[in-house]
């Protein structure tokens, strides 16, 4: 009877898990959420690349159908073992990158996508991941999670339901650069630096990268239930590839 209970409790932790860790960015389905077109903010950043582009230099549009924009959530607590790590992506976004003909130091780029268009677990990438993404999450868990996510207490995808990559400052030389960028998330901003391989110019950009976001920083608390029993990490991954073809947005 007490090993009975035990696996009962087991299944409900990781059942639990499984609808809250995904606190980072919380998706409804890809295809639901306002698309991109309307809002106010695309319009101002297409308008400052449109500008940009009568200038001595290039514009370069990105291209979401070519791109890959990752998002990796890590489980934790105590009862981390029964969790799951997550996978996030980005299927749409707003992006362009200026070329200025004094080189790409000089340049500047912009990089924009909602929260409620995400897709959470997509099982086209976790097999590609390894074993710590190999598990398969069932619709109904992910419904759930997306339900949970975006709710007032959580990331406010309502009110908030932006997220801004801005570059600041740009260093280094080709290939290899490093930018000075803004994150704009729940609200809040924050600036850090990140690594960024460059290719392609000036015919064609294709520009990678990787870094490291605290939920914390942002006013976005990690869930931590049962005194640490469930938990997710503070910290997450973002990885990108971003390809972007000369012209005007």
């Amino acid at each position: 009877m007490y090993r009975k209970k035990i696996l009962t409790f087991l299944s409900s932790v990781a059942a639990v898990i499984t609808l809250l860790s995904c606190t980072v960015i919380s998706p409804t389905s890809p295809t639901s959420g306002a698309s991109l077109t309307p809002s106010d903010r695309q319009t101002e950043l297409k308008a400052e690349y449109s500008a940009l582009s009568t200038a001595s230099g290039t514009v370069f549009t990105l291209d979401p159908s070519q791109s890959t924009v990752r998002i990796y959530v890590f489980r934790g607590g105590r009862a981390a073992a029964v969790g799951h790590n997550h996978v996030l992506s980005a299927p749409r976004f707003v992006g362009f990158f200026y070329l200025p003909a004094t080189g790409a130091a000089n340049g500047r780029f912009d990089l924009a996508f909602r929260l409620d268009q995400l897709e959470i677990d997509n099982p086209k990438y976790r097999p590609a991941l390894g074993s710590a993404f190999s598990s398969i999450l069932s619709p109904e868990a992910i419904k759930g999670a997306r339900e949970h996510m975006l709710g007032v207490n959580n990331l406010q995808a309502d009110q908030f339901p932006f997220v801004r990559v801005h570059s600041l400052q740009i260093t280094g030389e080709s290939p290899k650069f490093a930018a000075k960028v803004q994150i704009e998330m729940h609200g809040q901003q924050h600036a850090m630096w990140i690594p960024l391989a460059v290719e392609g110019l000036p015919a064609r950009l294709a520009v990678a990268g990787s870094f490291v976001l605290r939920q914390t920083d942002f006013g976005v608390q990690p869930y931590s239930v049962l005194g640490g029993f469930l938990a997710v990490q503070d910290e997450v991954v973002i990885e990108f590839k971003l390809i972007g073809d000369r012209g005007s947005p």
